[in-house]
């Protein structure tokens, strides 16, 4: 069962990756779906993904229950309603608009309601304790 969430995870790793250049590919659950993958599946991996310099301290810090930044769900949604937008311009079917809407509406809602925000400190300030670092990490 570790081969499968390990397979799963690198491909959910690929697909994150991709998502950073494609515009209607979403990064983050699939590098959400990596992590919980990897966590089941190879230690070695999922520590790698938590230490990554550019994602890493995302996922950990959603991990730990902290949320995500306010500029990464000002960004999330503006992405989303955009490229929902921008997609809904090829398609004729009401019923095909409709379950973008509500799918639109159901992301949006959870995102804004039920995941926590990252409460950053200031930027001259220096933190009495960091969120989550590198060294911390399992």
């Amino acid at each position: 069962m570790k081969v499968f969430y390990n397979v799963l995870g690198v491909l959910a790793v690929l697909l994150g990756i991709l998502g950073i250049f494609l515009p209607l590919l979403p990064t983050t659950p699939f590098l959400l779906l990596a992590s919980a993958c990897f966590a089941r599946g190879s230690v070695r991996l999922h520590r790698w993904l938590i230490g990554h310099r550019v994602f890493g301290k995302y996922i950990a810090n959603f991990e730990a229950g902290h949320g995500i930044p306010l500029k990464g769900k000002i960004v999330a949604t503006v992405m989303l309603w955009g490229s929902m937008a921008w997609s809904s311009r090829h398609f004729d079917s009401i019923a095909i608009l409709i379950m973008m809407g509500v799918i639109g509406a159901c992301v949006s809602t959870y995102m804004w309601w039920y995941l926590p925000t990252l409460k950053l400190p200031p930027a001259s300030a220096t933190p009495a304790e960091p969120i989550v670092s590198r060294t911390e990490l399992p």
